[in-house]
């Protein structure tokens, strides 16, 4: 089961608050500030949906262009021994250091 919600390609988190006794989130991957909240799942669900569709809306009117989610560029820090072996690696096999993260990444994941 998963902890998160999706909706047009952008992802909230689910939390719950024992003090007001309510589920609540926030959409994951852009700089802008998109909360929303239920007192059941269907609730957090729609207040989830209609947060999406109110930011898309609000784009649309002033027209600007909407925060896109994980635009696929991040910076990572690793072990310089593992970044030698990586660098090393692609090398190799003629591909960037970027084209040969994406593969280690997409063999993790995928």
């Amino acid at each position: 089961m998963s902890d998160l919600l999706s909706y047009k390609k952008y992802n909230g988190t689910v939390e719950y608050s024992k003090e007001d006794c309510c589920l609540f989130g926030k959409v994951a991957g852009i700089k802008s500030l998109l909360s929303y909240e239920g007192n059941s799942v269907q609730e957090l669900e729609q207040d989830f949906q209609n947060v999406i569709d109110e930011y898309l809306a609000d784009c649309k009117e002033r027209n600007i262009e909407p925060e896109k989610p994980y635009k696929g560029t991040f910076n990572v820090r690793i072990n310089p021994e593992l970044h030698r072996t990586i660098a090393i690696y692609a090398m190799e096999h003629g591909k960037s250091l970027n084209a040969a993260v994406e593969e280690a990444i997409g063999k993790m994941v995928g």
